[in-house]
């Protein structure tokens, strides 16, 4: 995010088993709108610990979603047309 010259507070990142329908479905978000990210499959503790991390940075979203089989971590940058 940083990187990209943008500010944390304009993006979202959670957690999901699948964040392509999670970000399709749950945000509004398709995956050619420009800045969108997910990893590839890590442990739960591994996605809860980033998403914690970037929440503290400034970033929208919440800590406690998804279940024991979330393994990814989303973030897109906030737009009109999305839901947070």
């Amino acid at each position: 995010m940083s990187q990209h010259g943008q500010y944390y507070h304009e993006f979202y990142v959670g957690i999901a088993s699948n964040p392509i329908d999670r970000l399709n479905n749950g945000h509004g978000v398709t995956v050619d709108m420009p800045n969108i990210y997910w990893t590839e499959p890590l442990q739960t503790q591994v996605v809860r610990a980033i998403e914690k991390h970037f929440i503290d940075k400034g970033t929208k979203g919440g800590p406690g979603g998804g279940d024991n089989d979330t393994c990814y971590i989303y973030a897109y940058k906030i737009h009109q047309n999305t839901r947070q």
